[in-house]
């Protein structure tokens, strides 16, 4: 799109439209005390030559993780991505894609789509998924209102070693809705115990949250957190923030989870500051009907060849406000393909060998450093450090390696502890580094 700059004389005309003498009468109705006064912080206007100098300065003092050693997990995760991906996702009919609500123009888009609900079906062993959502925060906050809706109950028992900036997007969904978050206190063992989430679970309880492998990268015991869920007649909310383990671990599928949500990203998806990502939401089929986003359907058309159309999309677009599930309207198709080509060219066992790989590495790592919890692991631990994470990460940026998470970040009690996280591309000698530079 073009830049042309409005006239003076266009300016005036348009304020005078408007019924204002100045720009500034537009925002009017913004307290005074809240508008920024001054200039930004910006350099003057530059020409084309220098501007693009300066910006190839400014990139220049970032530290992307394809050319340092990282260990910061938490979320995010630095995966090998084959070069055909990029290739592929970047033809311009996927480029150029929206919503496929016409199926006679979308079959590609539509099976696109279909075929990563059968990935995230396949991957969580569960019966319907959706056509994605925004990224598994959203995805778990969504949970949380769908089961609030199939039960009919406003509380949710949440663990609080569910990822911390998960459970605050969940609190942002519910609270304006009259709905409860009763986060339990399982960080202290670093991994949810039956026992403590029974406490919390009550008759107005829809459902249970746990993260598995949780926030510190232990594997969560879903199987007697399902059977209590089962014994209490609440639903069973799993959250996957780190799909590659999804290759190495039985899904949560297995042990009876009514819902299952999770981030995308580490398939096949480059890190990038923290998004664009790719939410991944399925649940059983008794719940279909309550389920948010929309769902691509395989069907076949009057001459009994195979076709693809949106067979589910209760959001308010489409029907009545008060009967929509959500009102989410990206199904992050572009990020949901990209997944999809990666799980296909990875294929079954190379899936599977990825995972490993990210597991034998992990134990790798464990064995030479301090861990905290001695629970089931997969490729993120917390450690224990002889001074604050904060500092230790000052000393490794400056030999050029990217540190670990500070959890007291979020878990004030949690001093002296980071958490680490490796992938298949961590090689030994970038341990070695690591665990010179922290003295471990």
């Amino acid at each position: 799109m073009r830049y042309i700059p409005l006239t003076s004389d266009e300016k005036s005309a348009m304020l005078a439209a408007a019924g204002v003498a100045a720009v500034d009468d537009l925002f009017a109705a913004i307290p005074a005390d809240t508008r920024f006064k001054g200039n930004l912080n910006l350099p003057a206007p530059m020409a084309e030559q220098p501007l693009l100098a300066h910006l190839k300065d400014l990139a220049r003092q970032n530290r992307p993780a394809t050319s340092s050693p990282t260990f910061l997990g938490a979320g995010a995760y630095n995966h090998f991505i084959p070069s055909a991906v990029d290739q592929l996702i970047s033809r311009s009919e996927f480029y150029t894609s929206y919503t496929p609500y016409q199926p006679e123009i979308s079959q590609g888009t539509l099976q696109a789509i279909y075929e990563w609900q059968s990935y995230v079906c396949a991957l969580f062993n569960m019966e319907v998924a959706n056509a994605s959502m925004y990224d598994g925060a959203s995805a778990l906050a969504e949970a949380a209102l769908m089961a609030c809706r199939t039960a009919r109950k406003g509380e949710i028992v949440i663990s609080n070693c569910v990822h911390p900036r998960w459970r605050q997007v969940a609190r942002s969904y519910t609270e304006n809705r009259g709905i409860v978050l009763k986060e339990s206190a399982d960080h202290v063992a670093g991994r949810s115990e039956a026992a403590s989430l029974e406490q919390l679970i009550t008759g107005d309880t829809a459902a249970v949250v746990v993260q598995s492998p949780n926030f510190f990268g232990n594997v969560e015991d879903l199987r007697a957190i399902g059977e209590l869920c089962r014994a209490k007649n609440v639903l069973f909310i799993v959250a996957v923030a780190e799909a590659a383990s999804l290759g190495f671990l039985a899904p949560p599928g297995d042990f009876g989870a009514d819902i299952v949500v999770g981030e995308g990203q580490s398939l096949g998806i480059p890190m990038s500051f923290g998004g664009p990502y790719v939410g991944m939401f399925a649940t059983r089929e008794k719940h279909l009907r309550q389920m948010p986003g929309r769902l691509c359907g395989r069907t076949v058309d009057k001459d009994g060849r195979p076709g693809f159309v949106l067979t589910l999309s209760a959001r308010e677009q489409h029907i009545r406000r008060e009967k929509a599930t959500s009102n989410i309207c990206s199904n992050q198709a572009l990020c949901a393909l990209t997944a999809a080509i990666y799980l296909t060219l990875m294929g079954r066992q190379g899936f599977a060998a990825m995972a490993k790989n990210c597991f034998y590495a992990a134990a790798e790592l464990r064995h030479r450093m301090r861990p905290v919890h001695g629970h089931p692991f997969f490729n993120e631990m917390v450690v224990e450090l002889n001074r604050p994470a904060a500092e230790v990460n000052r000393r490794l940026a400056e030999q050029g390696i990217i540190g670990g998470y500070d959890v007291s970040r979020d878990y004030p009690d949690m001093t002296n502890k980071m958490l680490l996280a490796v992938t298949e591309l961590t090689t030994k000698r970038d341990m070695d580094r690591l665990i010179e530079a922290v003295g471990a």
